[in-house]
């Protein structure tokens, strides 16, 4: 079931992009982390930072729902999808549905993504992309305690969250595509990023942080 997306109708291109971020070539039981897994995170990590800050700024409240808690939990996003990923045993692909899923939410509620939501909405979306797309995964015990919250509790979050999608568990080829594509584009950015900000160093010939006070030969370079 879960494979249909990355196994059919795909041509050179989508295989190319599928392949980077750690959809195809990589079989269950392999230890390495996909690397869809950090793109994610950090595509929400963004989004929650954004958020928070024009909710800040505009001194606006957010719309409260069953999703959010007290406090922010002490795992940060990519360490709770890491986690996920460990203990639930689905497969690489439920990461992008669930990314789908939660964006489905998201644009049918006023809810923003923040710190108090974010993990109760991604254990929901990728417990419910695992039942829709792989052959085999677990009760809702099971991924209550990856994670972090009771079994009654997260039977609320998965019929709250089912309903506010209309129960849209289907995801197209082309929808799927979409957003590997929206992730890859996220890894692109990333590395222009990293490129900028080694770019001194790379101008100066030296390794970043190294440290030498007498020398000078770079420092009209830095100042321009």
């Amino acid at each position: 079931m879960g494979t249909l997306a990355v196994e059919t109708e795909s041509n050179v291109g989508s295989d190319v992009v599928y392949i980077s971020l750690g959809l195809k070539g990589l079989g269950k039981g392999v230890m390495k982390l996909p690397r869809v897994l950090s793109l994610l995170s950090s595509l929400l990590e963004k989004s929650v930072q954004i958020n928070e800050l024009q909710l800040e700024a505009t001194q606006a409240k957010d719309v409260l729902t069953i999703f959010h808690g007290l406090r922010a939990p002490s795992l940060s996003i990519s360490q709770y999808i890491d986690r996920i990923f460990k203990y639930s045993g689905c497969s690489p692909s439920c990461f992008v549905v669930a990314n789908i899923y939660l964006d489905r939410f998201l644009k049918n509620t006023d809810i923003h993504l923040t710190s108090l939501n974010v993990h109760r909405l991604l254990i929901t979306s990728v417990m419910l992309a695992a039942k829709f797309m792989d052959d085999a995964f677990f009760n809702n015990a099971y991924y209550a305690k990856v994670g972090g919250v009771s079994t009654s509790e997260l039977n609320r979050l998965e019929m709250r969250f089912l309903f506010t999608i209309d129960f849209r568990l289907q995801v197209s080829i082309e929808t799927f595509g979409k957003y590997c594509s929206q992730l890859e584009k996220e890894a692109v950015e990333e590395l222009q990023i990293e490129i900028e900000r080694l770019r001194p160093f790379q101008a100066c010939g030296i390794k970043e942080g190294w440290s030498n006070k007498d020398d000078s030969t770079c420092a009209p370079t830095i100042a321009r």
